[in-house]
Order: structure tokens, then sequence, then C-alpha cells
């Protein structure tokens, strides 16, 4: 499908009797980025969340390939991590995986090969509780590798990450867009997706 895939017009967001943002209008097509930006509580966690379907907008709409964003199929397209990391710290590593893959249909890399490109090799049996917080994001990384999920739905992915894992998740989000994927996110970090097409939203 070419064009616009993820599309919104319209859209208004209130919070706690204050506009945080209204008429509001983006369209991100296959192999793009759209990058939201602002200061704290300028609203683009609640955008965020708008776009996943976890909270209704106050006015306007979400749309994915030209239907309602609150569909099974918008779902099963659709991947979120956010400040959680969406990973269980009771069970191992390799038990979160077996958990993601057991939700969604498989995607390009096996659990062996997702482990290694976010250089977690070796921690199969590790218990998440004992991994340090920029592990924990690598294995988050590792569950979106082992997924079929065309958008990623990203909010500050660089956190807790050092350098070298900075360059690397954008090393794999270029790679998720170069084979058609899109990537909505929000980040404070001067982002660097090379031959990515980046879209930017400031919010104020």
């Amino acid at each position: 499908m070419t064009g616009p895939q993820l599309t919104g017009s319209e859209l208004c967001c209130i919070r706690d009797d204050r506009v945080l943002f209204e008429g509001l209008a983006f369209a991100v097509g296959n192999g793009e980025a759209l990058l939201l930006e602002g200061k704290n509580g300028s609203g683009k966690t609640s955008l965020l969340r708008i776009i996943c379907g976890f909270r209704e907008p106050d006015a306007g709409e979400v749309r994915w390939r030209g239907a309602a964003t609150h569909s099974s199929d918008y779902y099963a397209d659709m991947a979120y991590v956010g400040h959680l990391d969406g990973i269980k710290k009771e069970l191992t590593v390799l038990e979160n995986l077996k958990v993601s893959l057991a939700l969604a249909e498989a995607g390009s890399h096996s659990i062996d090969e997702a482990l290694a490109r976010v250089q977690l090799s070796g921690f199969d049996d590790a218990l998440v509780q004992t991994l340090s917080a920029g592990q924990k994001r690598r294995l988050s990384l590792a569950r979106l590798l082992i997924t079929r999920k065309r958008l990623w739905i990203l909010d500050e992915p660089f956190t807790s990450l050092d350098k070298h894992g900075i360059a690397l998740t954008e090393t794999l989000m270029a790679e998720h867009c170069t084979n058609g994927g899109l990537i909505v996110l929000t980040s404070h970090h001067d982002l660097n997706l090379h031959n990515v097409p980046v879209q930017r939203i400031h919010l104020s």
C-alpha cells in the first residue's frame, strides 16, 4: 500500500482544563519516521497514547491505512514501548521473549539473532530484575525484532542507554524504516537516522 499509512487530522487534547494541542495533523508513509518534540508537559506522551489508541482525542481522529485505529488489524501492526519497557521483571530474558512471540506474529529475527543484535547473548536465563536499566532497554528492542510489527511507537527510546546503545538503537530503527516500517517517537536526543525521512512536530 502506497501513500500515507498513519494519519492524524484536527487532533485536540485537553488535560486538566488546559489545551495541550489542537488542530494537529500529520501523515506518515512507509519508510518514514515522525519525531515529536517539546518540553516536558507539552503533550508528547499524550499524543503517543492517542496514536496508540490508549486515549481518545478530545477532537479529531487517527487512522491506519484509511481505517480507524481501534481495530484488531491495527494492534496486530503496532508495537508500543513506553517508559516502563513492557517487560516482566520476574521472568527471565528468554521467557519474556517467548511471551512476546506467543502474542504476535514472528518477525525476521529469531530469539537468538535478536539477542545477538542487541548484545544480550548469554543472558537467556538471567532474571530481568537483575539487568541494568540499559540492558532492559535492549531487551525491549529485542522484542521489537522478533515480532512482525510494521509500526513502532516509542516513548523516549534512548533513556538509560550509553552512546553505543543509542547508536545501536538508531541503526535498528533505520533498518526498520528501510524495510518499509514506520516509526513514531518522542525524544530529547538529537536523532540520527541515516537515509530515513524524518518529520518533526514541535509541541509547545
